[in-house]
């Protein structure tokens, strides 16, 4: 049976101490994807955007977005905090071979939103986050049941709290281009993996 992440989502804003804002670790695939995650969460959080997608493999397209990420931030939440993770399309590479002609949303993706996932989840326990969640669920070519999952997984293994979410609600995904458009962001039109490149919409 299928989980409503939103009204899970729902549930844990409610509770959520007003003053201090927990803080809340918040992985990003890229700008236009973190628009109206940003918008919707910075009220809740003490946001800091962590940037890691060793799956864009074209180091001039990670340029192009990471910059863009930074902007957004600059723009529209001068108040959230920007780290960039390590630089590292080897990592991914070795994770999919063997997996190079799966269909998109298959083996290769699951195991590449972990990859992802997991560094954030780490990253979170290093620096004693409240929270760590990721902006991947507001694509509706993203399978949020399977996000979650991952973070309930890692939220066990690293014992930092999963922030569950399934961002594409509320208009979600719609918002995240009004907000593109808005800010005149890039968005690219594949989740930057070389596997992917004319084959997925982000």
């Amino acid at each position: 049976m299928k989980i409503n992440y939103q009204l899970k989502l729902d549930t844990i804003l409610e509770i959520l101490p007003k003053n201090p804002k927990p803080t809340l670790l918040l992985h990003s695939c890229c700008g236009p994807c973190s628009s109206y995650v940003l918008e919707y969460l910075s009220s809740y959080f003490q946001i800091t955007v962590f940037y890691y997608n060793p799956n864009i493999t074209s180091q001039e397209e990670y340029q192009m977005r990471v910059q863009e990420q930074k902007r957004l931030i600059q723009l529209a939440h001068p108040d959230v905090s920007f780290i960039e993770g390590n630089y590292e399309p080897d990592v991914f590479l070795k994770m999919s071979k063997g997996l190079e002609d799966e269909k998109e949303g298959g083996a290769r993706c699951t195991k590449c939103y972990y990859l992802r996932m997991n560094e954030t989840a780490k990253i979170a326990k290093e620096l004693q986050y409240d929270y760590f969640t990721t902006t991947l669920s507001v694509s509706p070519y993203k399978d949020s049941q399977r996000l979650n999952q991952i973070g309930e997984t890692l939220e066990q293994q690293y014992g930092i709290p999963y922030l569950y979410a399934d961002f594409k609600k509320k208009n979600g995904y719609k918002r995240s281009i009004e907000l593109s458009k808005k800010y005149h962001l890039y968005r690219q039109n594949y989740c930057g993996c070389e596997f992917s490149k004319g084959r997925c919409i982000q």
